[in-house]
């Protein structure tokens, strides 16, 4: 486009010359070896600008035929290195496509066309078709030749890090993704490698720096770059937090300002401070995160912030957590649980069952299992408990890759991806039957809690009875001892108590007599299992024997 606007120009400017020439005409006169030559100056500046045009057509054709061979060669050429670029393309995509014959074949065709040296492509088409033929010594030695040429230097060092990886050569891949990594910082695939590496070996000052070289160089976003560098800092600090409680605190909250959600950051700053004896700020970063997310360690280290604490004083810091995120079921856990060691049974049985009603799981049916082995004792209802934890998913935990760890880590133990590890409930039991962890499931369980054994003040020796033509048990000897019971129970309910009667199995020890042998006294009574949390009575105490005397102070009958 500018040669033609130059062409154009030269046009105008000779037919504007002209025009002006045209415009104030006049004769020329030329002496030359004794003749005289006269004519008009329109004549001579036509006669000037074609012997101009004549000497540069010459020189022109002078030219060609001159460099005509080179000119000649050079085509040739040409069309011979296209024809190899144009069998580089196509092996190429032959590589891509899986096809090793034609990528062979076109590889083949390439060396009488191009040369390795004048077109480095040449070494990965090679390298891919000896991948695809399984070849992997081949395809090694081409990716370290690349390695060493400079101007492919970045894509052999990806390809020896992947062969590496393949191998399961960790440390090889490490050294090549640094080596990539100190080169050209600019690769994603190398700086996060590095990064990940330099995570795995616990060199925390390390893999900062690389991230801020990264980040400088937009390698890795804003946001991905200051949740990456929060999960360091944690780390680091949480390595600190014994040796130097300070510099984990800062380390912590700086975390905190890049990633206002992570717990892990925000429970080593409290645990730094609560070493600081600095109990305020503590709570205050631990309610921040509370009512962003209710997690259950940072309620446990909320309510356990001092040691010397009594019971009754961590109930109320649960109860203040609970205002903070009413109608929570981890609220109501950790009110549950604290009002257990504080010996306050109905209200940490209301809480724990609330908790289930909303979200059941195996956490919250265990803790009813401990509340009610303290409040009743009962043995079958904790076995129904129990059972119900068996078969609830199970709580939420640190997972990461499939597994889980009992606290937080920075790295996965598994892939080794930095920041991997969730709050999250386990991957195996995700698939576990649905209708257990609904709220109709819930209440199911609660309602099908089986009712309190009742127990007796004493039971007097009972006297020998003749056997009824309705049952054929046998009878109490004279001899025989019925054992003492124990305590009478009562089941906490939402609104009142209620004690219901359950079918006792009595079981004396054997004495041996000169007139009677051992017995077995079984007493039973039939009655409607009455669901405890409403307050009914049952509808049947048991089976009445108008044939028999009435037994003073008892409220069930043998036989």
């Amino acid at each position: 486009m500018i040669r033609i606007l130059f062409y154009v120009l030269i046009v105008l400017a000779l037919g504007a010359g002209f025009a002006w020439l045209a415009d104030r005409p006049g004769e020329l006169s030329l002496i030359w070896q004794g003749q005289r030559i006269e004519m008009s100056l329109m004549v001579a500046a036509t006669l000037l600008a074609s012997l101009i045009a004549a000497v540069l057509i010459v020189v022109w054709f002078l030219r060609v035929v001159w460099l005509s061979p080179h000119s000649i060669s050079r085509y040739f050429r040409a069309r011979k290195r296209d024809r190899g670029y144009q069998a580089l393309s196509t092996g190429l995509i032959a590589a891509g496509a899986g096809d090793s014959a034609l990528a062979r074949k076109m590889t083949a065709r390439i060396h009488g066309l191009l040369s390795s040296d004048q077109e480095p492509l040449i070494h990965l088409l090679e390298a891919q078709t000896a991948l695809i033929e399984g070849k992997y010594d081949d395809a090694r030695k081409k990716f370290e030749l690349m390695a060493d040429d400079p101007e492919t230097r970045e894509l052999g060092l990806r390809g020896l890090y992947l062969e590496a990886k393949r191998l399961g050569a960790n440390e090889a891949a490490r050294q090549y993704a640094e080596r990539a990594a100190d080169k050209a910082p600019h690769l994603p695939w190398a700086t996060l490698a590095a990064l990940d590496y330099r995570s795995q070996t616990g060199q925390w000052d390390e893999a900062i720096r690389l991230l801020d070289q990264s980040r400088a160089s937009h390698v890795i976003e804003r946001k991905e770059a200051d949740r990456k560098k929060a999960v360091l800092l944690t780390a680091r600090a949480t390595e600190k937090l014994e040796a130097d409680p300070k510099g984990a605190r800062d380390d912590a909250l700086a975390a905190l300002k890049l990633a206002e959600d992570l717990v892990p950051a925000g429970l080593v700053a409290a645990k730094a401070l609560f070493r600081e004896d600095n109990l305020r700020k503590a709570a205050a970063i631990l309610e921040k995160l509370w009512k962003q997310d209710p997690h259950p360690e940072v309620a446990r280290l909320y309510v356990r912030a001092r040691s010397g604490d009594s019971a009754t004083d961590r109930l109320k810091r649960a109860n203040k957590l609970e205002a903070l995120r009413p109608n929570n079921p981890v609220a109501l856990a950790a009110v549950a649980e604290s009002a257990l060691e504080a010996r306050q049974l109905p209200l940490a049985r209301s809480k724990a069952e609330a908790a289930a009603r909303i979200q059941p799981n195996e956490g919250i049916f265990l803790l009813l299992a401990d509340i009610e082995e303290a409040d009743t004792g009962d043995d079958g209802r904790i076995r129904h408990w129990m059972n119900q934890a068996l078969k609830s998913p199970r709580d939420p935990a640190w997972t990461a890759d499939g597994v889980t760890a009992p606290e937080w880590l920075p790295v996965s133990p598994v892939s080794g991806r930095l920041d991997a590890f969730e709050w999250k409930q386990p991957v195996a039991q995700i698939a576990g039957p649905v209708e257990e962890g609904t709220l109709d499931a819930a209440d199911a369980a609660i309602r099908s809690l089986p009712p309190v054994a009742i127990a007796h003040q004493h039971q007097e020796p009972q006297p020998e009875r003749p056997a009824t033509p309705f049952k054929t048990s046998p009878v109490v000897e004279a001899g025989d001892k019925v054992p003492e019971t124990v305590r009478t129970i009562a089941v906490p309910a939402p609104s009142e108590s209620v004690i219901v009667p359950q079918t006792v199995k009595v079981e004396p020890q054997p004495t041996t007599t000169k007139s009677a042998p051992t017995k077995t006294v079984e007493a039973k009574t039939e009655e409607k299992v009455v669901e405890p949390f409403f307050g009914r009575p049952p509808d049947d105490p048991g089976v009445r024997d108008d044939n028999s005397k009435p037994l003073e102070k008892t409220t069930f009958r043998l036989f």
